[in-house]
Protein backbone atom coordinates (compact mmCIF):
# COMPACT_ATOMS: atom_id res chain seq x y z
CA UNK A 1 0.00 0.00 0.00
CA UNK A 2 1.17 3.54 -0.73
CA UNK A 3 -0.14 7.09 -0.34
CA UNK A 4 -2.59 8.44 -2.91
CA UNK A 5 -0.97 11.88 -2.79
CA UNK A 6 2.22 13.21 -4.33
CA UNK A 7 3.94 16.59 -4.56
CA UNK A 8 3.91 18.27 -7.98
CA UNK A 9 4.83 21.71 -9.32
CA UNK A 10 1.23 22.81 -8.72
CA UNK A 11 0.99 21.37 -5.23
CA UNK A 12 -0.27 18.22 -3.51
CA UNK A 13 -1.99 15.99 -6.06
CA UNK A 14 -4.12 12.87 -5.85
CA UNK A 15 -3.67 11.22 -9.27
CA UNK A 16 -6.29 8.53 -8.65
CA UNK A 17 -8.94 11.14 -7.82
CA UNK A 18 -7.51 13.80 -10.17
CA UNK A 19 -7.75 16.62 -7.63
CA UNK A 20 -5.29 18.86 -5.79
CA UNK A 21 -5.19 19.82 -2.12
CA UNK A 22 -4.32 23.47 -1.43
CA UNK A 23 -2.61 24.00 -4.82
CA UNK A 24 -0.41 27.06 -5.25
CA UNK A 25 -1.22 27.34 -8.95
CA UNK A 26 -4.61 27.23 -10.67
CA UNK A 27 -5.90 23.70 -11.28
CA UNK A 28 -9.21 22.24 -12.52
CA UNK A 29 -10.26 20.85 -9.12
CA UNK A 30 -9.00 22.04 -5.71
CA UNK A 31 -9.82 20.76 -2.24
CA UNK A 32 -9.13 23.65 0.14
CA UNK A 33 -8.23 23.16 3.79
CA UNK A 34 -8.87 26.84 4.61
CA UNK A 35 -9.01 30.30 3.06
CA UNK A 36 -5.55 31.69 3.87
CA UNK A 37 -3.84 32.79 0.67
CA UNK A 38 -1.03 30.23 0.82
CA UNK A 39 -3.64 27.45 0.84
CA UNK A 40 -6.36 28.87 -1.41
CA UNK A 41 -5.20 30.30 -4.72
CA UNK A 42 -7.41 32.09 -7.20
CA UNK A 43 -8.27 30.85 -10.67
CA UNK A 44 -9.10 27.19 -10.01
CA UNK A 45 -11.95 25.64 -11.99
CA UNK A 46 -13.72 24.26 -8.93
CA UNK A 47 -13.24 24.41 -5.16
CA UNK A 48 -14.35 22.10 -2.37
CA UNK A 49 -14.52 23.39 1.20
CA UNK A 50 -16.69 23.03 4.31
CA UNK A 51 -20.04 24.81 4.74
CA UNK A 52 -18.50 26.73 7.66
CA UNK A 53 -15.66 27.92 5.45
CA UNK A 54 -17.81 28.95 2.50
CA UNK A 55 -18.41 32.59 3.48
CA UNK A 56 -14.75 33.36 4.20
CA UNK A 57 -13.57 31.59 1.04
CA UNK A 58 -16.02 33.68 -1.00
CA UNK A 59 -14.42 36.83 0.41
CA UNK A 60 -11.02 35.64 -0.80
CA UNK A 61 -12.02 34.26 -4.22
CA UNK A 62 -13.29 35.89 -7.41
CA UNK A 63 -17.03 36.57 -7.54
CA UNK A 64 -17.59 33.87 -10.18
CA UNK A 65 -15.61 31.14 -8.39
CA UNK A 66 -17.36 27.75 -8.35
CA UNK A 67 -17.35 26.54 -4.75
CA UNK A 68 -18.92 23.31 -3.50
CA UNK A 69 -19.15 22.24 0.13
CA UNK A 70 -18.85 18.99 2.05
CA UNK A 71 -19.91 18.84 5.72
CA UNK A 72 -17.41 17.66 8.32
CA UNK A 73 -17.30 13.88 8.55
CA UNK A 74 -19.28 13.24 5.37
CA UNK A 75 -17.62 11.07 2.76
CA UNK A 76 -17.74 11.51 -0.98
CA UNK A 77 -16.16 9.44 -3.75
CA UNK A 78 -14.13 11.00 -6.54
CA UNK A 79 -13.02 8.56 -9.22
CA UNK A 80 -12.88 5.74 -6.69
CA UNK A 81 -11.13 7.74 -3.99
CA UNK A 82 -12.98 8.22 -0.70
CA UNK A 83 -12.59 11.79 0.56
CA UNK A 84 -13.85 13.45 3.73
CA UNK A 85 -13.15 16.68 5.63
CA UNK A 86 -12.51 16.87 9.38
CA UNK A 87 -12.07 19.85 11.75
CA UNK A 88 -8.57 21.34 11.93
CA UNK A 89 -9.30 24.02 14.57
CA UNK A 90 -7.18 26.59 12.72
CA UNK A 91 -9.70 29.21 11.53
CA UNK A 92 -13.39 29.17 10.64
CA UNK A 93 -14.14 26.23 8.35
CA UNK A 94 -10.58 24.89 8.37
CA UNK A 95 -10.38 21.19 7.58
CA UNK A 96 -8.11 18.21 7.45
CA UNK A 97 -8.49 16.21 4.24
CA UNK A 98 -8.80 12.44 4.65
CA UNK A 99 -8.10 10.40 1.51
CA UNK A 100 -8.62 6.65 1.35
CA UNK A 101 -7.61 4.57 -1.65
CA UNK A 102 -7.00 0.82 -1.85
CA UNK A 103 -7.17 0.57 1.95
CA UNK A 104 -4.50 3.24 2.58
CA UNK A 105 -5.52 6.37 4.49
CA UNK A 106 -3.68 9.69 4.10
CA UNK A 107 -4.56 12.83 6.02
CA UNK A 108 -3.47 16.29 4.90
CA UNK A 109 -3.93 18.47 7.98
CA UNK A 110 -3.32 21.90 6.45
CA UNK A 111 -2.72 24.30 9.36
CA UNK A 112 -4.16 23.36 12.74
CA UNK A 113 -4.20 23.93 16.46
CA UNK A 114 -5.56 21.60 19.12
CA UNK A 115 -6.68 24.17 21.69
CA UNK A 116 -10.36 25.09 21.20
CA UNK A 117 -11.57 28.63 20.59
CA UNK A 118 -15.05 30.02 20.13
CA UNK A 119 -14.56 31.06 16.49
CA UNK A 120 -14.11 27.65 14.84
CA UNK A 121 -14.85 23.94 15.20
CA UNK A 122 -12.27 22.25 17.47
CA UNK A 123 -9.56 19.99 16.05
CA UNK A 124 -10.43 16.30 15.79
CA UNK A 125 -7.68 13.70 15.33
CA UNK A 126 -8.13 11.33 12.39
CA UNK A 127 -6.57 7.87 12.38
CA UNK A 128 -4.43 7.25 9.32
CA UNK A 129 -1.39 5.56 7.82
CA UNK A 130 0.17 8.82 6.58
CA UNK A 131 -0.17 12.18 8.30
CA UNK A 132 1.01 15.38 6.65
CA UNK A 133 1.61 17.98 9.34
CA UNK A 134 2.77 21.57 9.55
CA UNK A 135 5.59 22.56 11.90
CA UNK A 136 5.33 26.35 11.99
CA UNK A 137 6.22 26.38 15.69
CA UNK A 138 8.03 23.05 15.79
CA UNK A 139 10.47 23.81 18.60
CA UNK A 140 10.13 22.79 22.28
CA UNK A 141 10.26 26.43 23.39
CA UNK A 142 6.89 27.21 21.81
CA UNK A 143 4.17 26.57 24.39
CA UNK A 144 1.08 28.76 24.32
CA UNK A 145 -0.60 30.36 27.32
CA UNK A 146 -4.27 29.65 27.93
CA UNK A 147 -6.49 31.63 25.48
CA UNK A 148 -8.55 33.10 28.30
CA UNK A 149 -5.40 34.40 29.94
CA UNK A 150 -4.36 36.28 26.79
CA UNK A 151 -7.84 37.78 26.34
CA UNK A 152 -7.68 39.10 29.90
CA UNK A 153 -4.26 40.62 29.22
CA UNK A 154 -5.55 42.38 26.11
CA UNK A 155 -8.64 43.75 27.87
CA UNK A 156 -6.62 45.00 30.83
CA UNK A 157 -4.12 46.67 28.51
CA UNK A 158 -6.95 48.31 26.53
CA UNK A 159 -8.72 49.57 29.69
CA UNK A 160 -5.47 51.05 31.02
CA UNK A 161 -4.71 52.76 27.72
CA UNK A 162 -8.22 54.20 27.53
CA UNK A 163 -7.93 55.65 31.02
CA UNK A 164 -4.65 57.27 29.86
CA UNK A 165 -6.31 58.81 26.81
CA UNK A 166 -4.67 56.43 24.35
CA UNK A 167 -6.17 54.31 21.61
CA UNK A 168 -5.14 50.64 21.54
CA UNK A 169 -4.04 49.11 18.25
CA UNK A 170 -3.61 45.36 17.86
CA UNK A 171 -2.02 44.18 14.64
CA UNK A 172 -3.24 40.72 13.70
CA UNK A 173 -3.76 38.66 10.57
CA UNK A 174 -7.07 39.64 8.96
CA UNK A 175 -8.51 36.12 8.72
CA UNK A 176 -8.75 34.07 11.87
CA UNK A 177 -6.46 35.88 14.28
CA UNK A 178 -8.40 39.16 14.21
CA UNK A 179 -11.73 37.40 14.78
CA UNK A 180 -10.32 35.27 17.57
CA UNK A 181 -9.04 38.37 19.37
CA UNK A 182 -12.32 40.18 18.71
CA UNK A 183 -14.32 37.33 20.24
CA UNK A 184 -12.40 37.78 23.51
CA UNK A 185 -12.76 41.57 23.75
CA UNK A 186 -14.90 43.24 26.41
CA UNK A 187 -17.02 45.64 24.36
CA UNK A 188 -17.99 47.42 27.56
CA UNK A 189 -14.56 49.04 27.69
CA UNK A 190 -15.13 51.15 24.58
CA UNK A 191 -15.76 51.18 20.83
CA UNK A 192 -14.06 48.64 18.55
CA UNK A 193 -12.80 49.89 15.18
CA UNK A 194 -11.65 47.56 12.41
CA UNK A 195 -9.55 48.05 9.31
CA UNK A 196 -11.19 47.63 5.90
CA UNK A 197 -9.25 44.41 5.36
CA UNK A 198 -10.64 42.92 8.57
CA UNK A 199 -14.31 43.92 8.52
CA UNK A 200 -15.48 41.84 5.49
CA UNK A 201 -14.12 38.76 7.22
CA UNK A 202 -15.86 39.73 10.46
CA UNK A 203 -19.10 39.83 8.51
CA UNK A 204 -18.36 36.45 6.94
CA UNK A 205 -17.87 35.00 10.42
CA UNK A 206 -21.17 36.47 11.56
CA UNK A 207 -22.92 35.06 8.50
CA UNK A 208 -21.56 31.66 9.48
CA UNK A 209 -23.10 31.94 12.96
CA UNK A 210 -20.07 33.10 14.96
CA UNK A 211 -20.98 35.67 17.62
CA UNK A 212 -18.63 38.66 17.66
CA UNK A 213 -18.83 42.02 19.50
CA UNK A 214 -20.08 45.00 17.44
CA UNK A 215 -17.46 46.62 15.21
CA UNK A 216 -17.28 49.61 12.88
CA UNK A 217 -14.89 50.67 10.18
CA UNK A 218 -13.40 54.16 10.16
CA UNK A 219 -15.93 55.34 7.57
CA UNK A 220 -18.80 54.25 9.82
CA UNK A 221 -17.68 56.44 12.74
CA UNK A 222 -19.56 59.76 12.68
CA UNK A 223 -17.75 61.48 15.54
CA UNK A 224 -13.94 61.47 15.38
CA UNK A 225 -13.85 61.82 19.18
CA UNK A 226 -14.86 58.15 19.38
CA UNK A 227 -11.44 57.14 18.07
CA UNK A 228 -9.83 58.25 21.32
CA UNK A 229 -9.54 55.27 23.63
CA UNK A 230 -10.93 52.84 21.07
CA UNK A 231 -9.66 49.35 20.34
CA UNK A 232 -8.40 49.14 16.76
CA UNK A 233 -7.88 45.83 14.95
CA UNK A 234 -5.71 46.10 11.86
CA UNK A 235 -3.44 43.95 9.69
CA UNK A 236 0.34 44.34 10.15
CA UNK A 237 0.59 46.28 6.88
CA UNK A 238 -1.34 49.18 8.47
CA UNK A 239 1.48 50.08 10.84
CA UNK A 240 3.07 53.43 9.98
CA UNK A 241 0.52 54.29 7.28
CA UNK A 242 -1.57 57.49 7.05
CA UNK A 243 -4.62 55.41 8.04
CA UNK A 244 -3.24 55.31 11.60
CA UNK A 245 -3.01 59.07 12.10
CA UNK A 246 -6.68 59.57 12.94
CA UNK A 247 -6.35 57.62 16.19
CA UNK A 248 -4.09 60.17 17.85
CA UNK A 249 -1.86 58.88 20.61
CA UNK A 250 -1.78 55.10 20.39
CA UNK A 251 -0.32 52.12 22.17
CA UNK A 252 0.57 49.42 19.64
CA UNK A 253 0.62 45.66 20.09
CA UNK A 254 1.15 42.62 17.92
CA UNK A 255 -0.67 39.30 18.30
CA UNK A 256 1.34 36.34 17.06
CA UNK A 257 3.11 33.21 18.20
CA UNK A 258 6.37 34.94 17.25
CA UNK A 259 5.81 37.34 20.14
CA UNK A 260 7.21 34.65 22.41
CA UNK A 261 10.65 35.44 21.02
CA UNK A 262 12.46 38.39 22.54
CA UNK A 263 13.40 40.95 19.91
CA UNK A 264 10.42 40.66 17.60
CA UNK A 265 8.43 43.25 19.51
CA UNK A 266 11.46 45.54 19.89
CA UNK A 267 12.35 45.50 16.19
CA UNK A 268 8.77 46.31 15.29
CA UNK A 269 8.70 49.30 17.70
CA UNK A 270 5.75 47.85 19.62
CA UNK A 271 4.57 48.55 23.13
CA UNK A 272 3.20 45.05 23.73
CA UNK A 273 3.31 41.60 22.24
CA UNK A 274 0.53 39.09 22.84
CA UNK A 275 1.29 35.43 22.30
CA UNK A 276 -1.65 34.26 20.18
CA UNK A 277 -1.35 31.68 17.44
CA UNK A 278 -3.77 29.69 15.32
CA UNK A 279 -1.07 27.05 14.86
CA UNK A 280 -0.19 24.20 17.19
CA UNK A 281 2.63 24.74 19.66
CA UNK A 282 5.25 22.03 20.27
CA UNK A 283 3.14 19.93 22.69
CA UNK A 284 0.17 20.35 20.36
CA UNK A 285 2.08 19.06 17.36
CA UNK A 286 3.26 15.99 19.25
CA UNK A 287 -0.20 15.30 20.66
CA UNK A 288 -1.85 15.61 17.25
CA UNK A 289 0.68 13.34 15.54
CA UNK A 290 0.43 10.67 18.23
CA UNK A 291 -3.37 10.69 18.11
CA UNK A 292 -3.38 9.81 14.40
CA UNK A 293 -1.47 6.57 14.95
CA UNK A 294 0.31 7.30 11.68
CA UNK A 295 3.16 5.04 10.61
CA UNK A 296 4.53 7.72 8.31
CA UNK A 297 4.66 11.49 8.89
CA UNK A 298 5.46 14.12 6.27
CA UNK A 299 6.40 17.48 7.77
CA UNK A 300 6.12 20.81 6.01
CA UNK A 301 6.64 24.57 6.58
CA UNK A 302 8.32 25.76 9.72
CA UNK A 303 10.88 23.91 11.80
CA UNK A 304 10.33 20.76 9.74
CA UNK A 305 13.87 19.36 10.11
CA UNK A 306 13.71 19.61 13.91
CA UNK A 307 10.37 17.83 14.15
CA UNK A 308 11.42 15.16 11.65
CA UNK A 309 14.58 14.42 13.62
CA UNK A 310 12.59 14.20 16.86
CA UNK A 311 10.14 11.74 15.28
CA UNK A 312 12.86 9.63 13.66
CA UNK A 313 14.73 9.30 16.94
CA UNK A 314 11.58 7.76 18.39
CA UNK A 315 11.07 5.26 15.60
CA UNK A 316 8.57 7.06 13.37
CA UNK A 317 9.15 7.09 9.63
CA UNK A 318 9.28 10.84 8.95
CA UNK A 319 10.53 13.13 6.23
CA UNK A 320 10.54 16.81 5.28
CA UNK A 321 8.19 17.79 2.46
CA UNK A 322 9.15 21.08 0.81
CA UNK A 323 6.01 23.06 -0.07
CA UNK A 324 5.04 26.70 -0.56
CA UNK A 325 2.90 26.87 2.55
CA UNK A 326 3.94 29.73 4.83
CA UNK A 327 2.41 29.03 8.22
CA UNK A 328 2.21 32.24 10.22
CA UNK A 329 4.53 34.19 7.93
CA UNK A 330 1.71 36.51 6.86
CA UNK A 331 1.11 37.53 10.46
CA UNK A 332 4.36 39.41 10.76
CA UNK A 333 4.85 40.67 7.22
CA UNK A 334 8.29 39.12 6.97
CA UNK A 335 9.76 40.38 10.23
CA UNK A 336 9.66 36.93 11.79
CA UNK A 337 12.46 35.79 9.50
CA UNK A 338 14.80 38.20 11.29
CA UNK A 339 13.62 37.09 14.71
CA UNK A 340 13.19 33.34 14.39
CA UNK A 341 16.11 31.20 15.56
CA UNK A 342 17.83 28.97 13.05
CA UNK A 343 16.18 25.62 12.38
CA UNK A 344 18.78 23.76 14.41
CA UNK A 345 18.54 26.07 17.41
CA UNK A 346 16.25 24.61 20.03
CA UNK A 347 16.39 27.32 22.68
CA UNK A 348 15.76 30.79 21.24
CA UNK A 349 15.75 33.76 23.53
CA UNK A 350 12.30 33.91 25.09
CA UNK A 351 10.53 37.00 26.32
CA UNK A 352 9.61 36.87 30.00
CA UNK A 353 5.99 36.14 30.78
Amino acid sequence: MKPAIQLTERGLYCPQGDFYIDPWKSVPRAVVTHAHSDHACRGCGQYLTTPEGLAVLKVRMAADAVIETLPFGTSTHINGVQLSLHPAGHVLGSAQVRIEHAGYVSVVSGDYKIEPDRTCTPFEPVRCHLFLTESTFGLPVYRWPAPGEVSSQINQWWARNRSNGQSSVVYAYSLGKAQRILAGLDAGIGPIITHGAVEPLNQAYRESGISLPPTRTVSQVDNAKEFKGAMVLAPPSAQGTPWMRRFGEVSQAFASGWMQIRGTRRRRALDRGFVVSDHADWPGLLQAIEATGAETVWVTHGYSAVLVRWLQERGTEAQVLETRFQGEAGDTAGIEEADKPEAGQTQPEVAPS
